[in-house]
């Protein structure tokens, strides 16, 4: 018989806790170890019980979930799923979280717990499944992004007046908030231009955006339709949208639309590459990085057979290898890289071919 998952869950919420039990122990596959109604017992039980995975509460008495997520990724890290709820703050205190080393989160409902939780059992038993396998690391406090904006050093007029040469394409999902954000904060401020998609709820994406806007060279917003595709910026794909890319004449811009899922998401990573390979080709450079699923991996395809350099994250860097590796299987990806090199090519791949006579 297949070992359970161990799961040990970490709310003030007795109604919470009970909800949280109830869902996972009617999946054959957990077994919720123990729960905690603070960090205190939480750290006990970890030591006593050993879970392969941890839910979070936020906001906890006598101590809160970062304070606490930060102590355990530095002395005895291990796969976090956090809960939050979808607030202004909720968002940026999550987006705190993933960079100190959560794996992913839970949206919690503010009203009407009970039914509004039901209505997530399916994300909730995803998310804890990958993250139980996901490849966590110890790691140092993870710096307050929002603490100083970078300076933006101004783009020369033809850059915003001519077109794109060439348009650099991401996508992403589960650990993906840091890896976007390692690479994105490589890119130099004349970078080419570049559109991604990470699987986000409708909120997360917007503040995720500014809180990168703060730490890169350069602009990096959350796309509005309509949106140009520019040298020195990048478009984050709208929660519960699709994002997709077209051409105007010379230059390249984006569109919003609401349709169905796509391999299971809104938006959808294979939404965006399908685009790119229909109206892009071969000025399109592709990279799906670390995620659960297969979304993505049929896009990157297309890109690659419409003439587009193509690159997938290794399984060595990746948290969750699910994305990347079925663009591997399927044979999307031109090149397979661990993530810190993977900017650098992104840039070379993408930068303007002199030709000589």
């Amino acid at each position: 018989m297949t070992r359970r998952i161990r799961v040990l869950i970490v709310d003030d919420s007795a109604i919470m806790r009970q909800l949280l039990t109830s869902i996972l122990e009617a999946e054959g596959d957990f077994e919720v170890v123990g729960t905690a109604p603070d960090p205190y017992v939480a750290r006990d039980k970890i030591l006593k019980l050993s879970p392969d995975v941890l839910t979070l509460d936020v906001e906890m008495p006598r101590m809160d979930g970062l304070t606490f997520l930060e102590k355990l990724m530095s002395g005895h890290p291990m796969p976090v799923v956090m809960i939050s709820s979808l607030t202004e703050r909720g968002c940026q205190t999550t987006l705190r979280a993933l960079e100190l080393g959560a794996v992913d989160f839970v949206t919690k409902p503010k009203v009407d717990v009970m039914n509004g939780l039901q209505e997530h059992v399916t994300e909730i038993v995803q998310k804890l499944r990958a993250a139980a396998s996901a490849k966590v690391r110890p790691r140092p406090a993870a710096p307050d992004r929002s603490a100083a904006a970078v300076a933006k050093e101004p783009l020369p007029v033809d850059a915003l007046i001519t077109s794109t040469h060439k348009v650099i394409a991401i996508g992403t999902s589960t650990g993906g908030t840091e890896a976007l954000s390692d690479i994105l904060m490589k890119f130099p401020s004349d970078a080419p231009g570049v559109v991604a998609v990470i699987h986000m709820p409708p909120g997360y994406t917007k503040s995720y955006a500014e809180r990168l806007d703060r730490s890169c060279r350069i602009r990096v917003k959350e796309a509005e339709d309509g949106d140009r595709i520019l040298p020195g910026h990048a478009l984050i794909a709208r929660g519960d949208r699709h994002l997709e890319t077209f051409r105007s004449g010379a230059t390249y811009s984006v569109k919003i639309t609401d349709g169905e899922k796509v391999s299971g998401f809104r938006p959808s990573v294979d939404v965006l590459f399908r685009s790119c390979a229909r109206f892009l080709g071969a000025n399109a450079v592709g990279a799906i990085l670390t995620g659960m699923g297969r979304d993505g991996a049929e896009g990157l395809l297309a890109m690659r057979r419409a003439g587009a350099h193509t690159i997938a994250q290794d399984e060595a860097t990746c948290v969750v290898y699910g994305m990347p590796r079925e663009a591997v299987q399927v044979n999307a990806a031109c090149q397979v890289l661990p993530l810190d090199r993977i900017a650098n090519q992104l840039l070379l791949t993408a930068a303007p071919k002199t030709v000589t006579v």
